[in-house]
């Protein structure tokens, strides 16, 4: 067996654990990344695509942001469309100025694999058989496998950014944890093509046929979703079938305008919501999906696995330069407190728009009411906008 030291052992290379990484990095804290599958699975899978302004700005403090700023689109708005018209969400003027950013999180994750392979700092990837152990202790330590040999880094804390299926989490003791989850219906049906976008912002669609998004990922590539039972395979969706459902479930103006080509990239993803607690296990802490998975539907995912970051690294940071364990002590209730608003806002839109395998003809009708609310009311947009864009970090602080 061989044997490393370093302070933080990172396990998972997606964005979080990643970011995490470079933070520390830049902050003079060593860390290391265990990562089970390679490089290019990791940049080959297709997720989130809008970004909070904490993520942006954590992207800018980790010295990774020049080519997010260069390429990545600002939106102020939205748009909602249900019985047959669209109306505008603007997220700038209800939210206090802010806005939110369509970058793609295999972009995001891109710079960060750069910025730490061009800093020669240590990544392990396909590490089979990863351990996390003693983590109740003072000298925690993760084992992995690979290449036929076993390794083990000594550590004196582990970040679990590996994922909802990740050994972190798993390997909490299960007196010590409790877990709350809600399972969907229904999933959503992505497509990623190489056409240019159907509107200048997002389509957030109600239709009697199902909810159905239209995204991008940059003026000359788009993202569209459709609603579809669970018992649905991808490989039962042609390009024309999808194209041809979309084009159901838009508005004259939206189905005039789309422009459909070849899908790069077509897949099914199950929606739930979940959230473990707490989020710290002695030295070991949950961050991104490993603590708490959300629908994509209010576009909180990767936001709130960087608010994670930001948090842990903060707390890591006073601990290392200030020998205090205040933040660290302080980390799952602040991320808590900010997951459970986020969980909210992503359940509430996701009953708002979409329809549900037992729904009554009723519930289209209050629906259709509550978006009629929300859209003719500066107290509704401004409920959407500022949740949208993500809540201060210093919401629901005690004021003094």
């Amino acid at each position: 067996m061989t044997t490393t030291r370093t302070q933080v052992a990172i396990v998972g290379a997606g964005p979080s654990g990643l970011l995490l990484g470079q933070l520390l990095h830049k902050a003079g804290i060593d860390a290391m990344i265990v990562e089970r599958v390679s490089g290019d699975y990791v940049l080959g899978r297709i997720r989130a695509g809008i970004l909070e302004q904490v993520c942006i700005d954590l992207m800018d403090e980790a010295g990774v942001g020049e080519r997010m700023h260069k390429e990545g689109l600002v939106h102020g708005g939205i748009e909602m469309l249900y019985d047959g018209q669209r109306h505008r969400v603007d997220l700038n003027k209800y939210s206090g100025g802010k806005n939110v950013m369509v970058y793609g999180q295999t972009e995001l994750t891109r710079d960060l694999m750069d910025a730490r392979q061009a800093a020669g700092l240590a990544t392990i990837y396909e590490a089979q058989n990863t351990q996390v152990h003693d983590f109740d202790s003072a000298k925690p330590y993760v084992t992995y496998e690979k290449d036929g040999l076993t390794h083990r880094i000594d550590c004196d804390f582990i970040a679990g950014c590996d994922g909802f299926h990740g050994v972190c989490r798993a390997s909490a003791p299960r007196a010590a944890i409790r877990e709350y989850e809600k399972v969907y219906p229904f999933g959503w049906l992505g497509l990623l093509s190489d056409t240019p976008p159907v509107s200048d912002e997002l389509i957030y669609v109600n239709s009697p046929r199902g909810f159905a998004l239209c995204s991008q990922r940059s003026k000359t590539r788009s993202r569209y979703y459709l609603q579809v039972p669970l018992t649905d395979k991808v490989e039962e969706w042609s390009d024309d079938a999808f194209w041809q459902e979309l084009k159901l479930r838009l508005d004259d103006e939206a189905r005039a305008k789309l422009v459909t080509g070849p899908s790069l990239e077509k897949s099914i993803a199950p929606l739930r919501s979940f959230v473990t607690e707490p989020l710290r296990f002695g030295r070991m802490f949950l961050a991104g999906d490993a603590g708490h998975i959300v629908p994509p539907t209010g576009a909180k995912g990767l936001n709130l696995a960087a608010t994670d970051v930001k948090y842990l690294y903060d707390a890591l940071v006073e601990f290392y330069k200030d020998k205090s364990e205040a933040g660290i002590d302080d980390y799952s209730r602040k991320c808590l407190g900010r997951i459970w608003r986020a969980e909210r806002f992503s359940w509430w839109f996701t009953q708002l728009m979409h329809r549900f395998p037992h729904d009554e003809r009723i519930t289209e009708k209050f629906q259709h009411a509550e978006l009629d609310y929300l859209m003719h009311s500066e107290a509704g947009l401004t409920t959407i906008a500022e949740n949208y864009v993500g809540l201060p970090l210093d919401f629901g602080a005690p004021r003094r």
